[in-house]
């Protein structure tokens, strides 16, 4: 499945960024933990250059924990980079010292010109659904941003101030005009970075099934109370399928006449992974 989703509010989004980037110090970039390096948009790591740069694996808790360490790792390289959980104010205290140690040189360099509280301004980007809203909410200790669990919520820029006189620009999220490989486009569609209503559910829930087979083998049989042998599939019942017709059966997931619907099985199996209900997973290793 060739995956690509680029409306036109994703245009004008990124011409208003280009526009408002000489307003700020410093780029925020949120990328989701779980495919940290599908997460990141080629025209936003583009858009920050000779800035300031702070790169945030959100949804850390979702993500498993040993793999998101070596995505640090690498990520450092570029600059500072956190793992965080929007929701921990733990997390957020470390975002709150990330920042400032971001901006060390701008601050610096002020005080040598004797510029004394001009206030820090930072852009927060990423793609769609990555969790940007949120994360503004949680810095701010209020809720400023407008949150949404689909992509497309921030359709605006918004200037949110935080308690030590900084402000944050929220941005909506974007993609960009065409992915590389498809591997790509199937990894932004699992976690919910493309609109739902462009996708073959059932073609992309039998792409997760290939992924967690590979990754994390009986995972899914375990969440849903099936043997081993369970969706084993055949030469005329490929695994998916064969799959997704038990796991309809084990949440009695049914068309009229009690036949098993593996089409509501499907959404079933992505909205577990999306909501973490298959356990800490990492479809990207670095």
């Amino acid at each position: 499945m060739n995956v690509q989703w680029f409306p036109g509010h994703m245009t004008k989004a990124l011409r208003m960024m280009r526009e408002d980037i000489r307003l700020v110090d410093l780029v925020i970039e949120l990328a989701d933990a779980r495919i940290p390096r599908a997460a990141r948009n080629p025209e936003l790591d583009e858009l920050g250059r000779g800035k300031a740069r702070l790169i945030i694996l959100n949804k850390a808790d979702l993500a498993e924990a040993s793999v998101t360490e070596l995505w640090l790792e690498e990520m450092g390289r570029e600059g500072i980079a956190l793992a965080v959980d929007s929701r921990d104010r733990g997390d957020m205290e470390g975002v709150r010292r990330a920042i400032s140690q971001a901006c060390r040189e701008r601050i610096e360099r002020d005080k040598k010109r004797g510029i004394v509280g001009r206030r820090l301004r930072a852009m927060v980007v990423g793609i769609p659904n990555v969790g940007k809203s949120t994360f503004i909410n949680s810095l701010a200790g209020k809720a400023s941003a407008r949150t949404g669990n689909k992509p497309g919520v921030t359709r605006g820029k918004q200037w949110i101030s935080l308690g030590d006189g900084a402000q944050l620009l929220d941005t909506p999220g974007v993609l960009w005009p065409r992915f590389d490989d498809e591997a790509t486009g199937r990894d932004l569609a699992i976690i919910g970075s493309v609109n739902d209503d462009n996708l073959d559910m059932g073609e992309l829930s039998a792409q997760l099934i290939a992924l967690m087979d590979e990754l994390y083998p009986g995972v899914i049989e375990e969440r849903y109370g099936l043997t081993a042998a369970a969706g084993a599939g055949d030469e005329d019942w490929p695994r998916a399928a064969a799959l997704l017709m038990q796991i309809a059966r084990s949440k009695s997931l049914l068309r009229s006449g009690a036949v098993p619907d593996p089409d509501r099985a499907a959404a079933l199996l992505i909205d577990d992974l999306r909501s973490g209900r298959l356990g800490r997973v990492s479809l990207e290793r670095p």
